[in-house]
């Protein structure tokens, strides 16, 4: 029997606002889409953390036994400044400023995007699609949606007649809003807009004279809008009806509603049963983004070139510093919260190694199978990895507890202990049991550096100033920046 048939998984709909069993079209099969970076700059950690969630529901999905084709895109093309219909292409605006073609933006930073997410032990989708790969199917859809009365062709442009589909649908269904208030609420002119109304959105532009990313259609030479290609790569991998969409919380007004009335349009169909979103995570307590320019990329943290940490850390401890919250709480970035991340890694790595060298009795005193539910139950919520590592550090205490002879365990059940967590530490999680060759490095270069502020701090207390200072001057010679404070003394490491 599969495990998803012991297990009563719940999970918080979007669209519903409440937790659901979760109950997929086909028995034993998901259908998931997330909706992926646009690659115009590199990823940073805001957007990380919504791909590191995603990661925990395909990874405990497919612990579960389902067999899961999880569809994540690449944006290449149509997504303009201020997810608008006007302005310039996000990609294209970068090639302009570098002076190179579009195509290098996508490839430089989508490769960015990979490397990142193997660094932090994502596994990779069952497919990836572009936006520039569809622009055939993105034309068809149109002319059906045209077709079936739900858009307007006006100089060149398609758009979404929004008010004319909520006479039959419901417009703002996600997102709760109204789409009379909208219009009512709205400031903007209809004289200085093609569109009917100011809610209605592009399905294709017309390219202005200097846009540079185009295609020929039957209406202009010009792209798809931003929003299209979501629902034309959902639907052709995984079907007019599927499963799972997750996403960012950012992108549930307007692009996701635009999804549910795009798809809705063109097929008659409700095109999601489950709408996940993952909240943001905060600097500052500020959203992060690219655009404010309050973000932190990821190599900044694992190289500790930033003025935030005081020190390196590896993607393993980044990534179980995010999965300490759940995926719909808002997390902030802090210094102390990576420290706090990285003792607690440390701990639960050492007991996990600890099992081995347990002694065995007759007879437990301590329940495994009660234990090893209580995970279960923790990721059934929702998946709830922050409930989940606190039942693996109950399991910290467990061990503990046996070598010191306060508590026993038999042989059986110290092997279902091991088995246990290695599936949620490394299976459902997704830590690594020790960190990559680099990261290794990376963190004993730290280790060093600490051991040599103390014996700078030593000699220093000696009145050994020579020897402190030479400490210091030489670390600095090799970009190491010492730093002495009121709470002691950290460092920061320069690029080469």
């Amino acid at each position: 029997m599969a495990l998803y048939q012991e297990q009563s998984l719940k999970m918080y709909n979007s669209m519903t606002g409440e937790k659901e069993v979760f109950k997929p079209i086909n028995e034993g099969t998901v259908g998931m889409y997330v909706c992926g970076p646009t690659v115009y700059s590199n990823v940073h950690l805001g957007n990380c953390r919504t791909f590191i969630s995603f990661d925990l529901v395909f990874r405990y999905l497919k612990h579960l036994g389902y067999k899961v084709r999880y569809v994540r895109n690449i944006t290449d093309a149509g997504h303009l400044e201020n997810d608008a219909d006007s302005g310039e292409d996000r990609i294209a605006k970068k090639a302009r400023l570098e002076q190179i073609e579009p195509m290098e933006v996508v490839q430089r930073y989508t490769i960015d995007f990979h490397n990142i997410l193997q660094k932090f032990n994502n596994l990779p989708p069952s497919i990836e699609p572009t936006a520039t790969g569809h622009i055939v199917e993105q034309i068809e859809i149109i002319k059906t949606i045209i077709e079936k009365g739900f858009a307007y062709e006006v100089n060149g442009s398609v758009y979404f007649d929004v008010k004319k589909f909520n006479e039959t649908n419901h417009y703002g269904k996600l997102s709760g809003r109204d789409i009379d208030n909208m219009i009512a609420n709205t400031r903007e002119l209809a004289a200085q807009s093609d569109k009917k109304n100011p809610q209605d959105f592009a399905l294709w532009k017309k390219a202005e004279p200097q846009h540079i990313m185009r295609w020929p259609s039957p209406w202009s030479d010009g792209f798809p809008g931003w929003h299209l290609e979501c629902t034309v790569m959902s639907t052709k991998y995984l079907g007019e009806e599927f499963d799972i969409h997750g996403g960012g919380m950012d992108l549930k007004f307007p692009h996701h509603e635009c999804e549910i009335a795009q798809g809705e349009a063109a097929t008659g169909k409700n095109p999601v049963h489950y709408w996940l979103h993952a909240n943001m995570l905060t600097l500052n307590g500020k959203k992060m983004a690219k655009s404010t320019g309050n973000n932190i990329l990821p190599e900044e943290i694992f190289s500790g070139n930033n003025d935030v940490l005081d020190k390196p850390f590896s993607p393993n401890v980044t990534r179980f510093f995010m999965l300490q919250a759940n995926y719909r709480s808002i997390l902030d970035f802090s210094d102390e919260a990576l420290k706090a991340s990285e003792k607690g890694f440390n701990r639960l790595m050492d007991a996990y190694h600890a099992i081995d060298e347990l002694p065995i009795s007759d007879k437990s005193s301590i329940d495994i199978k009660s234990w090893k539910q209580s995970c279960y139950d923790a990721m059934n919520d929702d998946f709830n990895s922050p409930i989940l590592i606190a039942k693996l550090f109950d399991a910290v205490k467990m061990i503990n507890n046996i070598k010191e002879e306060a508590a026993t365990i038999t042989s059986e059940d110290k092997d279902e202990l091991q088995k246990t967590m290695s599936a949620f530490m490394f299976d459902v999680l997704g830590l690594l049991d020790k960190v990559s060759e680099n990261n290794d490095t990376s963190d004993k270069l730290s280790s060093t550096i600490e051991l040599l502020i103390k014996l700078r701090a030593e000699a220093r207390n000696n009145k050994d100033f020579a020897l402190s200072d030479q400490i210091r001057d030489q670390l600095q010679e090799m970009g190491i920046q010492l730093k002495d404070g009121k709470e002691g003394t950290t460092f920061t490491i320069k690029p080469a």
